[in-house]
């Protein structure tokens, strides 16, 4: 057992080592619009990538108007001043390149996959639809529809689809995320063309965005191009909204059972938590890989080796720019209670509230987040978002180089505080989910 613990020692200093000897380096400046911009050279691979990330999400909107930024994730690929419409993705696509975009409650992502050799194309475009997007009615009615069958095929028609939706439902009372990035079908009918039109003019200009472009590039080029194509570019005029509301404080349990088109029951547990890069934020991560991080995590082995009461379990820390949830989620084994499973679900989280984590699982626990986010910047790609997201969600775009710092300095003790601190009855909203069968009864 000591041998075995000592490997688990070293592996954890070799890990750390690694990653304080790679930094990542970067150059960040803002144009006279209000543009940020993000450089990183990397010449592994003869790629790059061009990554724009508006400060835009969910949140943002009005609640009668819910999926606009969702909706825009679509529109914006309809085409531009200079590209035709629905040519967007086959240019960068003949170009060699790869291109998608999503959306969160706190902003909306694009990026572009290309050859080093076409980053001057996919700057062009990226500032084409910046300054001049295509919002027009055809657009519109077409991404309406496409939109509308999105939320059909992946919400309404899939087993356990409403579940975010009626979780955040359930936990939040007046802040906006109590609604989900993919919005309701009515408000994006009940929306005119102005309508979208404003949003642009609100959200998507220069001073709400951060263009990130990574890989193979030279840097002093790069910037003549980003100067060349979005540096006339005008800054916005109006205030960018941003919501005030704060969730108060749940000061009771609130619980709701939803009939879903279902085999299996399911318990899904939400608690608040605070928000992204505060100090209990980076314990909260590593509680819920404690509790569901891997095979051998806590809820697994106790939940659904050992008691055979759950075939799946998860505990995902949605920490956000405001104070998120922190969700625990289990689908029942055949015949099993919901109740029982909600029972041994709440046994877990009294261990961690009550019981210290011993040397061995803490500092497997470390290994595996270190892992983890060491994994998260091995890819052009992943590095490329968590430095526009740092700063425009964190305000800080050299966390890239000193998270794992935070995350580290974790301590056994943090993890029962913040489980005392956060994970209570009276702080959560409880779903259960039931068969449609059983509504009947």
């Amino acid at each position: 057992m000591k041998r075995k613990l000592l490997s688990i020692l070293l592996l954890g200093a070799s890990l750390l080592a690694n990653a304080q000897s790679n930094k990542i380096e970067f150059t960040e400046y803002d144009l006279p619009n209000g543009l940020h911009v993000i450089l990183h050279q990397d010449k592994t691979t003869p790629t790059v990538a061009v990554t724009m990330m508006y400060h835009v999400g969910s949140k943002n909107e009005n609640a009668d108007r819910t999926g606009f930024a969702h909706f825009f994730e679509h529109l914006m690929f309809e085409g531009s001043e200079n590209v035709q419409r629905g040519k967007y993705i086959n240019m960068i696509q003949s170009a060699g390149g790869a291109v998608n975009a999503n959306t969160s409650f706190d902003r909306t992502y694009y990026y572009q996959i290309l050859p080093s050799n076409q980053l001057a194309l996919g700057l062009w475009m990226e500032a084409d639809r910046m300054r001049a997007a295509k919002i027009d009615q055809q657009g519109v009615e077409t991404q309406r529809q496409v939109v509308k069958e999105e939320k059909k095929q992946r919400i309404d028609n899939q087993p356990y689809g409403s579940l975010l939706e009626n979780t955040f439902a359930t936990a939040y009372s007046v802040h906006p995320y109590r609604w989900v990035p993919i919005g309701s079908a009515q408000y994006i009918d009940k929306a005119s063309l102005p309508e979208f039109m404003q949003f642009y003019k609100t959200f998507y200009v220069p001073n709400n965005a951060t263009l990130t472009i990574a890989g193979d590039l030279d840097v002093n080029q790069t910037k003549q191009w980003v100067e060349q194509y979005f540096a006339n570019i005008p800054k916005g005029t109006g205030a960018i909204p941003r919501p005030t509301v704060e969730e108060p404080a749940q000061v009771e349990e609130a619980r709701k059972v939803v009939f879903d088109n279902i085999q299996l029951p399911a318990v899904i547990q939400a608690y608040h938590i605070p928000a992204q890069g505060t100090e209990d934020s980076y314990a909260i991560n590593m509680l819920t890989t404690l509790l569901a991080g891997g095979q051998s995590s806590r809820l697994n082995k106790a939940l659904v080796d050992k008691q055979q009461k759950a075939v799946t379990v998860a505990s995902i820390p949605l920490s956000m720019e405001d104070p998120g949830l922190f969700i625990n989620l289990a689908i029942a084994n055949m015949g099993v209670d919901v109740h029982d499973l909600e029972r041994a679900m709440d046994a877990e989280i009294e261990r961690v509230k009550n019981e210290t984590i011993t040397d061995q699982e803490f500092q497997k626990l470390r290994n595996q987040m270190e892992t983890d986010y060491i994994n998260g910047l091995a890819t052009l790609e992943g590095r490329t978002e968590k430095l526009a997201s740092y700063h425009a969600l964190y305000g800080n775009t050299n966390l890239i180089n000193t998270e794992l710092d935070k995350i580290l300095a974790v301590t056994k003790d943090d993890l029962m505080r913040v489980a005392k601190k956060y994970l209570t009855k009276e702080n959560r909203a409880v779903l259960h989910y039931l068969p449609k069968a059983a509504q009947a009864r």
